[in-house]
């Protein structure tokens, strides 16, 4: 009984949530308007300030229209969203005249929402493509993250144990690459070649890990004997490009899941692109980002403590856990250098 009583209140519940869905929100919609001489688009516009609130909205609201024209226009070209944005002013019945950003405005979200989809399609693309160690293109690659990495130590061979160094796992790295394919690739060398200083530094601290910083306080609290042990104690070190590449699997689901929109639709006032996608992996001097996933994660592993490499599965998943957290604030940018917004177009 109690089972069947579950079931019949879920369906109840379901069957409500439907109803309010496809009758009453449509209703409300109808009434808002005309109180307000507005419709949803313009309402979201005008009342949200630009950035991952706005578009999310935005996005939410063209996906639930009974309009067509509004349903498929997340899922139209780049090229055809100034077309797309016309169209529907006219099916709003909206005089772009009156309301000249407006249209500004709703191109803006259009661009992130279509360049997201965009962007999930090129790193799926970058995923799926295998390394090649006939590829001269590969191979370049990889023998330029060896020197972004090793500036002063020449490498021996292609085939060689000095690639453990940098933490693959055996003698040919092209076996770590098969999970993520070329896109771990590209990540660790767009790492090593942007910020070359802070990769060498992750590298040799993934070595030799830091002792853990222990305050004066903490000190007077140990024996002479206990003392001696904490002072030796130090952090589990681990293999760089394996960890490197497992990151690039977090971030990979983190985009595929859409948890990432947060932070692109409010650092990337137009269409993000790989670039912003590889930037959230690690810093790019140029635009003064800050070392992020990569970094941050460095950090926690060391925070963590982790009594052996065998713990990295349960690191990683409560890494995973805090950045989605994080990345569940509407005003969240994952690049600390970036205000939420800031550089966005404003109506």
């Amino acid at each position: 009984r109690k089972v069947l009583s579950f079931v019949f209140d879920r369906m109840l519940i379901q069957v409500c949530l439907y109803f309010y869905c496809t009758f009453l929100w449509r209703c409300l919609k109808f009434v808002m308007r005309k109180l307000t001489g507005r419709c949803e688009l313009q309402r979201i516009c005008y009342n949200t300030k630009p950035g991952a609130s706005r578009t999310m909205k935005i996005e939410t609201s063209l996906r639930g229209s009974k309009s067509k024209l509004l349903q498929t226009s997340v899922s139209v070209h780049l090229d055809a969203i100034e077309k797309t944005i016309e169209d529907i002013m006219e099916l709003k019945k909206i005089n772009p005249d009156i309301n000249p950003q407006l249209g500004i405005s709703l191109q803006a979200c259009l661009l992130q929402i279509v360049g997201y989809r965009n962007l999930i399609a090129d790193v799926e693309k970058l995923r799926r493509e295998p390394y090649d160690s006939d590829n001269p293109q590969h191979e370049e690659m990889l023998l330029k993250l060896w020197k972004f990495l090793k500036p002063d130590t020449p490498l021996a061979s292609r085939i060689s144990k000095q690639w453990c160094e940098i933490g693959f796992q055996g003698d040919d790295p092209k076996t770590d690459f098969r999970g993520m394919g070329l896109l771990g690739l590209y990540n660790l060398q767009y790492f090593a070649e942007r910020d070359a200083t802070a990769a060498q530094q992750v590298l040799s601290d993934s070595l030799h890990p830091k002792c853990r910083d222990i305050t004066k306080e903490e000190i007077s609290k140990f024996s002479k004997a206990e003392w001696e042990q904490k002072r030796m104690d130090k952090a589990i070190g681990y293999s760089f490009a394996i960890v490197g590449i497992n990151i690039t699997d977090l971030a990979y689901n983190l985009l595929v899941s859409g948890a990432l929109k947060t932070h692109f639709y409010n650092i990337a006032p137009e269409a993000p692109t790989l670039s912003h996608f590889q930037q959230t992996f690690c810093k790019c001097p140029l635009l003064h980002y800050h070392c992020y996933l990569m970094h941050e994660f460095h950090k926690f592993w060391i925070e963590e403590d982790p009594m052996d490499i065998m713990e990295f599965n349960r690191v990683r998943e409560k890494f995973r856990k805090r950045i989605i957290k994080q990345l569940q604030n509407p005003n969240m940018a994952l690049c600390p250098h970036f205000a939420a917004s800031e550089g966005l177009i404003n109506i």
